[in-house]
This record gives C-alpha cells, structure tokens and sequence, in this order.
C-alpha cells in the first residue's frame, strides 16, 4: 500500500527500517560482491497472477543482465506473510530474493503475531511498481461519477454496498477511510479474493468494488460492464485519463495503491543489496518490462533502498493508526 499522504514514522520506526536496508556493512569485502550463479526468488502470491507475472518478467531480466540463473519459487499464502517468512529464514548470502507488495511488513503486523519482525528481519532491496485500486461501480448501481455515490451513500445510510477481497485487505481500508472523511455509513461486503467478487460485480450483486487492476479488470471496464468512478494512485491512469483519482476528489488519506518490491534476509551484504538495487533499477528502464507493467495498469517505481525503506516505515505507522482507528480486524 502506498499511503500518499501518510505522516512521517516514528524515529524508532524509521532507525529499525533503515538499519535493515543498510544491512551488515562489516560482511567482508569479497564475499560482500559475489553474486551467487543461481538466484531463488520467492514471490509471496501464487503462479499466474499479476504480481507472479511482473515478478517472472524481472526475474528474466536480471538473469539477462547479471548471467545469473533466476528460480521462481510461489510462497503463496497469509496475504504475503508465508513468502516473506521465508526470505527473513534464507540465509544471508545473497541467494535468496524476495518478491511481495509491502502489506506483509505494514499493515499484516497489526492485525496479529507474525513468525518474523516485519522491520528487522528483511531487507528492502528496491521499489519495483505500484498497483492502482480503482473503485468501480456495479449495474446495480446508479452513480454516473464519484459525488454521485457519496450523494446516494448519505441519502440512504447503509444501502449501498461495497465488495472487496476481504477483511483487512487494501479494498477495505480505503473504504473505511472514505467512511470516516465523508461522514457516510456504507455497508461493507468482504469475499475471500478476488475471483469470485468480480463475477459477481458484473451479476449486480452490490453497487461498489475496490478492486487491484488486472487485465480481466481492464476488459470489463472496456465493455461497459463496470464502470470506474475513481482510482487510488498518485496520478490518473494513462488507460483511463478521465477517472480522477482520490486525491483530486478531495480524499487524500484513501488515495492509497499497493506498492510492491524486492526484499532480502536483513543481514545480507550490503554491497550485494547495492548490487541487485543497481539491476533493478536497469530492468525498470527497459521497454520490454514497462511495456509489461503497464499493459497491466501497474506502474514502474524503482529508487534507492533506503527510499524503499523510508516509505516502509511510513506506511507502517499510517497503518497502525488507521487498524486502530477503525477496529478492523483480520478475519
């Protein structure tokens, strides 16, 4: 998730996020510039989905680019906390990569234990995208554009009906943002994923969904099906110029994404963390792996580990505040 507008961390939480991008910089020399032959990269969702596919691409080209062979290794699971588990237990060698959105780090600590410290045992490595949330509307649903729905939603409290994958996911936190800033009582629709949420967006079974961009989004939206009234990003969508994001409509707090990026076990060198940062970053400038972003509406980042990291700690101060705020629980 990508808080735009989020307050600055706590020091405590800034000073532990940066020393984990910084690493062990006491590793020696030598061992600290070796780039093993054979790379895992654990990509925290299954085999087939966006971020799956995003992650196989970058993988692609960082075996292009360093001769190294790059492993494909889905953790799929607890939102993401199952795969980045296991980057925090690889060993430090530079071996193991990890490739997840940040919500296992920011916001899933909040919500209950995890089996490894979200801010000491993983390194950021690199910023690789952000995935929009466009808030779409249903056939069940009248609202031509997005002050048509706050209009409806306080005209009649609790009728409209908002789907998302789930408690505690990233849909239900920009609902319950826009609940507090607009003053409006919405009834909440939580699914298990997003299969089954969609299907029956296009059925009318509720008026509103936020939901991730996808290609099967994408068509949808293309046939009229469903309808974009905004988008949580930093600026509007070069596929849908005129859906104004939340931030433009005066919801900034909402105007959230999910960010995601590459990781590593927190003690891994840090000139091998410098290493895969610099290929990263060489990747994203590619057509050929932007041109893959974008076809899916996900957005090339990139920046330097510690930027990666200073976002991290935003977000997971922003997030504790707001799990409180709102009493969200996880299911």
């Amino acid at each position: 998730m990508n808080f735009l507008a989020s307050p600055k961390p706590s020091r405590r939480t800034a000073t532990r996020l940066l020393a984990a991008a910084a690493v062990l910089c006491a590793a020696p020399a030598a061992f600290a510039q070796t780039v093993p032959k054979t790379v895992r990269l654990i990509v925290a969702y299954p085999a087939g989905g966006v971020s799956d596919v995003v992650a196989r691409a970058l993988g692609d080209r960082l075996a292009a680019q360093m001769g190294v062979t790059v492993i494909v290794d889905n953790r799929a699971g607890a939102s993401g906390a199952i795969g980045m588990d296991a980057v925090a237990k690889a060993a430090p060698d530079g071996a193991t990569l990890g490739f997840s959105a940040i919500s296992p780090l920011v916001l899933s600590p909040h919500l209950g234990k995890l089996p490894f410290d979200s801010l000491k045992d993983v390194a950021p490595v690199a910023s690789v995208m952000y995935s929009p949330v466009l808030l779409i509307a249903t056939p069940a649903s009248k609202a031509k554009d997005f002050k048509a729905l706050i209009d409806d939603a306080k005209a009649h409290p609790g009728a409209v009906r908002w789907a998302t994958s789930g408690p505690a996911s990233l849909g239900h936190i920009v609902l319950e943002q826009l609940r507090a800033a607009a003053g409006v009582d919405i009834t909440h629709v939580p699914y298990k994923g997003g299969g089954q949420q969609l299907n029956d967006a296009i059925g009318g079974q509720f008026e509103i969904l936020s939901i991730n961009a996808s290609p099967t989004l994408s068509s949808h939206i293309q046939s009229g099906k469903l309808r974009p009234l905004a988008v949580g990003a930093p600026a509007r969508l070069d596929s849908l110029p005129q859906v104004p994001t939340l931030g433009e409509l005066g919801y900034k707090a909402a105007n959230i994404n999910s960010l995601f990026g590459v990781f590593a076990p927190a003690a891994t060198p840090s000139a091998l963390v410098a290493k895969y940062n610099a290929e990263i970053n060489k990747a994203l400038a590619t057509p050929e792996l932007r041109a893959k972003l974008t076809a899916t509406d996900n957005v090339p980042t990139g920046g330097t580990p510690a930027a990666f990291a200073k976002e991290i700690a935003s977000e997971f101060e922003s997030n504790g505040r707001i799990v409180k705020a709102a009493g969200i629980k996880a299911d």
